[in-house]
């Protein structure tokens, strides 16, 4: 399942969270590439990213946990 990460509405965001969960709901996304996915997000540009299909419910709970706006793609 394809997603987009929209924004972040959360007042202090946790770059170290946030970059984490990306990184473990995603699909071939490593550390490094997460950190750069998640500076992308705080400036406000659009991210898609593949969830892996076994966690995609906990990873979209996640997502929601850090006030992090997305849509689906599929």
């Amino acid at each position: 399942m394809y997603i987009n990460l929209l924004s972040c509405d959360a007042q202090r965001p946790d770059k170290r969270a946030i970059a984490k969960c990306i990184a473990e709901i995603s699909v071939n996304v490593s550390d490094s590439l997460a950190n750069e996915f998640t500076e992308i997000l705080l400036e406000g540009d659009v991210v898609d990213i593949e969830l892996n299909d076994k966690s995609k419910g906990s990873g979209l709970r996640a997502l929601r946990k850090l006030d992090i706006d997305y849509e689906i793609v599929e």
